[in-house]
């Protein structure tokens, strides 16, 4: 086994493409095999590659899940807003294969998501939760998956699913806030990169964490470094979290 840990681009062209091929190359503990994107044939070089890097649609990844799973490529996706049938297909995956599945890659924020879980346990039912992301206005899903996975976090400790306890905006009549539900907001607009504030409020004080990104690269240094790391994992379904050692996600 080369200690080099050789690595491919799927989604090459998009920004997080970008970032990722101009990071690669200078990293010397990885060899850029090279990077794919709409009108590029993968299955020509990816024999060459120990893992695949996947920043492009996620209407790309289960067609990526597949080729993966035949020539038994570890794979890193960072793709948001897959549907349920899509999800499913990646978990079903992991069953055979090694594979790094997370909404974001920052270390920042994967702090973020470990003290939004310690802040929820800690106060409680006491407090009313809030999610607030804001990104640039060429984002296509909304809420962003760093927020989802937010989102996550709190209904879990508030001993409910995502689908239960969040939910989108508030408009009209809605009427009071019920005690267990979770406020997802989604801004859009110029060139914001990702910012995520998780708003803890409770009575007479409250709680913010907030995470601001001003660079791609943070997210791309990460999944890189994911890369490296799921080379030599056994198969199942890891996080960012798993990756820097915080434990289960």
């Amino acid at each position: 086994m080369s200690t080099r840990t050789r690595v491919i681009i799927v989604g090459s062209k998009g920004r997080m493409g970008e970032a990722l091929m101009r990071l690669a190359q200078a990293d010397p503990a990885l060899e850029l095999i090279g990077g794919v994107d709409r009108d590029d044939d993968l299955n020509t070089i990816v024999d060459r590659c120990d893992v695949l890097i996947e920043f492009a649609h996620h209407s790309v990844t289960p067609g990526l899940v597949d080729l993966a799973l035949a020539r038994n490529k570890p794979l890193v996706i960072g793709t948001t807003g897959h549907t349920t049938e899509e999800r499913a297909r990646i978990e079903a995956a992991a069953a055979k294969l090694p594979i790094v599945w997370a909404p974001n890659y920052s270390v920042g924020v994967n702090l973020l998501f470990y003290l939004t879980r310690l802040a929820a346990a800690t106060l409680g039912d006491a407090f009313d939760q809030e999610v607030i992301e804001m990104h640039h206005h060429h984002k296509l899903d909304a809420p962003s998956g760093t927020a989802r996975r937010l989102g996550e976090i709190l209904a879990q400790a508030g001993g409910g699913s995502y689908e239960e306890l969040v939910r989108n905006g508030r408009a009209g009549d809605v009427g009071a806030r019920s005690k267990k539900e979770i406020g997802m907001h989604a801004l859009r607009g110029g060139d914001v990169v990702g910012d995520h504030t998780v708003v803890f409020a409770g009575s007479g004080e409250r709680v913010e964490l907030t995470h601001k990104a001003s660079s791609r690269d943070t997210f791309a240094g990460g999944a890189l470094r994911a890369a490296a790391w799921v080379r030599t994992q056994q198969p199942g379904l890891y996080s960012m979290q798993d990756v820097l050692g915080f434990g289960k996600k």
